[in-house]
Parts: C-alpha cells; sequence; structure tokens
C-alpha cells in the first residue's frame, strides 16, 4: 500500500482486539465476583458512582499475585481472529498502531506478549493506566491513573497530544489521518478525535451510532478494517491534474482530508445531534453552531459511510 499521508490506527482494547474483558475476568475469579461487579457496572451506569471510583474498588478486590491471575486470562481470553493479520499489515505499511485504554497497561502488555509475541507487541504503544501489586497477603491492586479525572485515563487527551506529534514529526505540514477502532460508548472520547470511525457490529458503540445518526465503519473483524483503510489509502492517493493546477482529489479523498483539517469538524461529529454534540464534544459544539462543517455534504456522497436512517 502506496501512501504519502501518514496513518495512524488507535484502538480499545477489552471487547475490540479481543472479545473479554480482561478486568472482569480477574474480578469474577479472583476479585469482587461477578455479583458485584455486576452491581458496580450498575452504579457507573445510574451515574451514582464515578468510573474511576468503582474501578478503584474493582481493582482493589484483588489480592492475588499478576502471575496467578495472569494463567487464568489466557486460556479464557480470545483474540479477534484477523487481529495478528491486521497488525501485521499495520507493520508492513509504516501505519503505528496504538492501544487507548481506561485499563492497566502491565496486565494489557503481558496479555499482547503472550498472544502476539514479544517482538510484534513491542510494537504497539499503549496508552493506559499503571498499577501498584499488593507488597504482602490482604493487600489489594492499587491503579495509578493516567489522568486527574473523573475517567481515570483521558482517551480523548492522549489521541490529540499523538495527533500534534504526528504532524510536528511530518516535514511537509500533512495531517495525519486518525483511524479509531471500538466497541463501547465509553470509547467517544477518543472516537470524537478520529477521522475516520470504525465500531464493532452488534454492540454498543454501533448502537449509538445508529441512535444517533453518527457516521461510522460496522465491522466483525479487523479483516474489515483493513479492507476500509486499504481503500481510504488509495482514494486518498488517486488525483487527477489539470493544466498547470495543483492536483485535485476525488470527493471520498477530500471527505478525508477536510476532516482531518485543523479547522474542520470530523463528519461524523458534524452528523450527531445538537444535545448529543453538548454532552459528548462540549468543546466544539459552540463553535459548529450556524456554522456548516467542512466535508458533511461529501460525506453524503459516500457509499462506504454508514449512517442509518432515522
Amino acid at each position: 500500500m502506496s501512501t504519502k499521508r501518514k496513518i495512524i490506527c488507535f484502538s480499545d482494547f477489552d471487547g475490540t482486539i479481543f472479545m473479554q474483558d480482561t478486568g472482569h475476568i480477574l474480578f469474577n475469579n479472583f476479585g469482587c465476583g461477578s455479583e458485584r461487579r455486576e452491581e458496580l457496572d450498575q452504579q457507573i451506569h445510574n451515574g451514582d458512582r464515578s468510573f474511576r471510583d468503582v474501578s478503584e474498588e474493582m481493582w482493589g478486590s484483588l489480592s492475588i499475585p499478576f502471575a496467578d491471575g495472569f494463567t487464568v486470562m489466557k486460556e479464557a481470553l480470545e483474540i479477534d481472529p484477523d487481529f495478528k493479520d491486521f497488525h501485521e499489515f499495520c507493520r508492513n505499511n509504516n501505519i503505528p498502531f496504538n492501544v487507548i485504554s481506561a485499563g492497566l497497561k502491565p496486565v494489557l502488555r503481558e496479555v499482547l506478549d503472550h498472544f502476539l509475541g514479544e517482538e510484534a507487541s513491542g510494537e504497539i504503544d499503549i496508552v493506559a493506566n499503571d498499577v501498584v501489586y499488593p507488597e504482602k497477603d490482604g493487600e489489594g491492586w492499587k491503579p495509578v491513573w493516567l489522568h486527574e479525572t473523573e475517567l481515570g485515563h483521558d482517551k480523548a487527551l492522549s489521541v490529540q497530544q499523538a495527533r500534534a506529534a504526528a504532524t510536528l514529526s511530518c516535514e511537509d505540514g500533512t495531517i495525519p489521518l486518525i483511524v479509531f477502532i471500538g466497541d463501547g460508548v465509553s470509547d467517544l472520547p477518543a472516537a470524537r478525535e478520529a477521522d475516520v470511525l470504525f465500531a464493532r457490529r452488534g454492540l454498543r458503540l454501533e448502537e449509538y451510532c445508529i441512535e444517533h445518526r453518527i457516521a461510522y465503519f460496522p465491522f466483525d473483524t479487523f479483516a474489515d478494517i483493513q479492507k476500509e483503510i486499504i481503500a481510504i489509502a488509495k482514494a486518498d492517493e488517486e488525483k487527477t491534474k489539470g493544466r498547470g493546477l495543483p492536483a485535485t482529489f476525488n470527493p471520498r479523498a477530500n471527505m478525508w482530508r477536510r476532516a482531518s483539517s485543523k479547522k474542520a469538524v470530523p463528519v461524523f461529529v458534524a452528523k450527531t445531534p445538537m444535545d448529543e454534540r453538548m454532552f459528548v464534544w462540549p468543546e466544539i459544539a459552540t463553535m459548529m453552531d450556524g456554522v456548516k462543517p467542512e466535508g458533511a455534504a461529501i460525506a453524503a456522497q459516500s457509499a462506504t459511510i454508514t449512517v442509518p436512517a432515522a
């Protein structure tokens, strides 16, 4: 695959790369148990307690050595059947692949080392929280949060920082194309920073996108994502040359270029109802008031973007 513009992939971990949740496996088997975990999850859903507060209780319920927990995890976890091939595709095409997670970095790293091998795993940057393991019996695991927020990890900030660093590294000033892959509504803070959004089919993120008319690509496995990225990269490179005029990119390619420009609003944000923008994207909702976002009209022309009817 040939593309001059840098493509960067960000992906959630639990439920996206792996079908199961690493934390849930640990809590159910060694910690608070599935019943209490479901009660705590409901407290987050109801808004009674913050994600960070509940997570500290869940992780604090673990008092086992990490090795014991990993023995169970590696047996219980199921990796997406096409993820290894997709990661190899990214490696072969110089596409940085990053994990953005609300989980614990040492846990995720150990899982990737096991399923991918240490060499391939080492090329994946993991942006997640850290952890302090118990020094003696009876003490629980203690998360070390990446950010001082109610979520513990501001995924949107992490993507913003990566985009800025990648832009600065491009000598020609080209703005990178940001791809985000996820499965749940909790991925929206990071997804809002992306130019291209992939949502695992049949899970909560896709349901949210359908309900609120957010443009996205559905996927069943990472093979679907690879196919679309190849198509997007090809469209971004195809151009027709006029007499002495700058190259003109086709509408689909222009859509991604405009959506990733510093002044434009990502297409899937533009298609979100105003009241939802105020909740999920408050910092740009006011900016968009009365302004027609670039790329919105072009997005409607693309048959590959899923924007379900109401």
